[in-house]
């Protein structure tokens, strides 16, 4: 698999950055994606999440209370975004300590289920932000990624391409 992460400057501050994924050099990232698949159905929840991304980037942080946590393998920082109670729309993300956010991909959870491994879209979006996050903590380890000085950037080696080792 081939990733490369960018930074989301309008949701960027100096509270927090926020980073999403580009695959296999498609043109739009995880996150984009997300929204274009669900905007026309879930345009409300779509406003919350980007209302909640800005905060977190300029006034707040990536308080552990906008997540719900454990969405993946212990200690490898999978998460979702925590909307309004009710919401439906799931996001997966990475968060790295209160300073940076990687947004993955995500959709509708429906009620009738009790984890997101009952829904084939969400699982699917799981195991790809749990891959990027296993690759990212080793990228970290081998010290090809690190934190800029203030802590809220990653510099080094922020794409992957797996094919290539």
């Amino acid at each position: 698999m081939k990733w490369k992460l960018v930074m989301l400057k309008e949701y960027s501050g100096n509270h927090a950055s926020v980073y999403s994924v580009i695959l296999n050099e498609e043109n739009g990232t995880l996150y984009e994606n997300f929204i274009e698949e669900n905007l026309t159905s879930f345009k409300s929840e779509i406003i919350d999440i980007h209302k909640r991304l800005v905060s977190i980037g300029t006034k707040v942080g990536a308080r552990e209370g906008f997540f719900k946590l454990k969405e993946g393998k212990p200690g490898d920082g999978v998460c979702a975004l925590y909307d309004i109670p009710g919401s439906k729309l799931r996001l997966y993300c990475i968060r790295i300590g209160k300073d940076i956010v990687i947004l993955g991909g995500g959709g509708p959870k429906p009620k009738n289920i009790q984890a997101f491994q009952e829904d084939e879209k969400l699982t699917k979006e799981n195991a790809i932000i749990r891959k990027v996050s296993a690759e990212i903590t080793e990228l970290i380890k081998q010290k090809d990624i690190r934190y800029s000085t203030d802590g809220l950037e990653l510099e080094g080696q922020l794409e992957f391409d797996d094919e290539e080792q």
